[in-house]
């Protein structure tokens, strides 16, 4: 029953990936990326790390994604909420996705990683406590850095946006 529900979350998260990739409109690619991160926090859950996925739902779904929404919403230029694509930078992306997959895929192969089920590692199994406290000591500073920035985007967001509604009460003043 697992792989039903497996399935069922991969098709949830992929399709809806490619919808907040593909959209024309902003506002339903944020929704469509805000159900992709709640098909992510699925998957946790059937790897019963229930913590991480309340995380998950927290920070990406609630924090970023509402973000993202409540940006578009503040922000209500039309230039926005339909943008012309054209072939050139579909192309382009398509390229630098492949290009990017070749280099992760070639420093994977690189490394030496195999996998524990085709076979035996030779190295010590993960403590979890040590990464928990690494996180809480070593790479603090850059998670209060990565708080800082998200707390700088959410208010040069917010100044944009006001910036933008005074001018065009400015404009229809005059």
């Amino acid at each position: 029953m697992v792989d039903a529900y497996f399935v069922g979350i991969a098709i949830l998260t992929i399709g809806t990936s490619i919808v907040a990739l593909e959209s024309k409109e902003l506002i339903y690619g944020a929704i469509a990326l805000a159900i992709s991160m709640l098909g992510i926090a699925g998957f946790f859950l059937l790897l019963d790390a229930q913590f991480v996925a309340m995380f998950q739902i927290t920070v990406y779904v609630g924090a970023v994604a509402v973000l993202v929404i409540f940006t578009v919403m503040l922000v209500r230029t039309q230039d926005l909420f339909s943008t012309k694509d054209d072939k050139g930078r579909k192309v382009g992306g398509i390229i630098l996705a492949l290009v990017t997959l070749g280099g992760v895929g070639a420093i994977f192969l690189v490394s030496g990683i195999t996998n524990p089920m085709f076979g035996n590692l030779d190295s010590d199994p993960i403590d979890i406590k040590e990464i928990g406290k690494s996180m809480l000591t070593y790479y603090s500073p850059a998670l209060i850095v990565l708080g800082l920035t998200l707390a700088g985007a959410v208010i040069g967001a917010l100044a944009l946006a006001r910036r933008e509604g005074l001018l065009k009460e400015n404009e229809s003043i005059n």
